[in-house]
């Protein structure tokens, strides 16, 4: 009887989880604050850890196949777009291997970054991969399309709960930025990045490009917009549109070689 009074008392006085390692508590509605938090400091974590200070960004659709899938789309417009796969890999590629050629003279490095998942995303990690360079994969939770790509640096690939924090995290280091043709996704990270330019709200300058003229052109008409004084003449040079790999890079390093 004793026994038994003693166990139940030691039941009565077992510790309860502590609160940063009690997960009913973390995913509570009053623990969100400390998600928004973690979503912070641990992408700032690994970046320092890995000496990241400098990006470049790639925007696109998840949904442009790979070359070698291609036979899948035969028969749907976006087979026209396989293209773009191969011109964001390539592009990423030659950015790769410059940054990895003038990394000791300057001790700086630009590393490719995209939002993790597939398509053009999954394109300029690969360039990144192919050309040996590391390269950060922002990943979000999405009911479908975004499962992280193989080709971004496992320990610089995050899932994102928030878009504000990957959001946040795109632009934070980022010297430049590229935005292949996509849908909403795209558009939305996009007219963020424009605004946050021309309101003045952020600190860098972020040369913008994006990346198919007829795709761009077909999709927004720019002078429409400053015809009817939505937008000024000014803004419409917080952009560039680029048409070809080698312009592309040829623009984008004009202007990181300013930073240098």
């Amino acid at each position: 009887m004793k026994q038994k009074n003693h166990e139940k008392e030691n039941k009565l006085r077992e510790r309860p989880p502590l609160a940063f390692q009690n997960n009913n508590f973390l995913l509570s509605e009053e623990a969100r604050p400390i998600r928004i938090l973690s979503e912070y400091l641990y992408p700032l974590q690994k970046f320092k850890e890995y000496g990241i200070t400098d990006t470049i960004i790639f925007f696109g659709s998840a949904r442009i196949p790979a070359p070698e899938d291609k036979e899948k789309y035969k028969n749907s417009k976006i087979y026209d777009m396989i293209q773009y796969y191969e011109d964001a890999k390539e592009l990423a590629k030659k950015i790769t291997i410059w940054s990895k050629n003038i990394a000791e003279k300057y001790k700086r490095r630009f590393i490719i970054c995209s939002g993790g998942g597939p398509g053009i995303m999954e394109a300029s990690n690969r360039g990144a991969h192919e050309a040996q360079g590391i390269s950060i994969g922002l990943n979000i939770e999405l009911p479908k399309e975004q499962i992280p790509n193989p080709y971004s640096t496992r320990e610089l690939t995050f899932d994102f709960h928030y878009f504000f924090t990957r959001k946040f995290w795109f632009l934070y280091f980022a010297r430049s930025l590229i935005a292949f043709p996509g849908g909403y996704g795209t558009l939305d990270e996009l007219f963020e990045t424009l605004t946050l330019q021309q309101t003045k709200n952020i600190k860098n300058t972020i040369p913008v490009f994006l990346y198919g003229k007829d795709f761009w052109k077909k999709l927004i008409n720019f002078d429409f917009l400053v015809e009817y004084e939505l937008i000024s003449l000014e803004d419409v040079h917080l952009f560039k549109i680029v048409d070809s790999v080698e312009e592309a890079y040829t623009e984008i390093l004009q202007e990181l070689e300013k930073t240098l």
